[in-house]
């Protein structure tokens, strides 16, 4: 039983601060909880849609290919701005997050796949964040490269594809030069079932 069973919170205003790309909410509420006199919070939440991202292990070669671009909030922390990634974008309307996955893959990094393995679905940061993201893992070959990749053009898309052995990319992980929450867990939940290939 935890605390918060019988806790309850009251949603006194939602408005609209900013709406551009993603959607920036200011949310009064009201929580209450057994024990604790009640308290009112004004919280900024940032809606976006749920997203899916894959990683793709070559099991020939033992390789990851993942994707290095441009990320505007990690150069305003003052971090190396070009960031090693999975391939990851939204769900659009209509899709399954297996769709997405897959449509993003071929996309960035030019790989065909049919189907792949769930990972997890995890919100990356659910203090103030409401997307919530899917992580896939795919066995691929060098059959299933069928184009180059590098993203979208008319969503100015600018990728370069990058392939790492598989170890090599957690020893980047470990020294930090991967610093991306979905490709960590992507590669970790990989690392974890690497000698269980029937489970992956």
């Amino acid at each position: 039983m935890s605390i918060f069973d019988k806790a309850r919170i009251a949603i006194l205003e939602d408005k609209t601060l900013w709406k551009g790309w993603s959607h920036l909410r200011g949310i009064t509420f009201d929580f209450f909880r057994e024990g604790r006199a009640p308290h009112r919070l004004t919280w900024e939440v940032f809606d976006r849609r749920n997203a899916a991202a894959i990683l793709l292990h070559n099991v020939e070669r033992d390789t990851v290919t993942l994707v290095r671009q441009l990320r505007i909030a990690a150069h305003l922390s003052g971090e190396y701005p070009y960031l090693l990634e999975t391939p990851a974008g939204f769900i659009d309307d209509g899709e399954t997050a297996l769709q997405a996955a897959l449509r993003e893959a071929r996309e960035e990094t030019g790989y065909k796949i049919a189907r792949a393995t769930p990972a997890f679905a995890a919100f990356m940061s659910p203090g103030s964040v409401t997307e919530k993201l899917h992580g896939f893992y795919a066995a691929v070959t060098d059959a299933d490269r069928v184009a180059e990749g590098g993203g979208l053009d008319d969503e100015h898309e600018d990728l370069e594809v990058v392939e790492l052995g598989f170890s090599e990319a957690l020893e980047m992980v470990e020294a930090g030069e991967i610093i991306d929450a979905k490709t960590i867990m992507l590669l970790q939940w990989a690392a974890l079932r690497r000698d269980q290939p029937a489970e992956i």
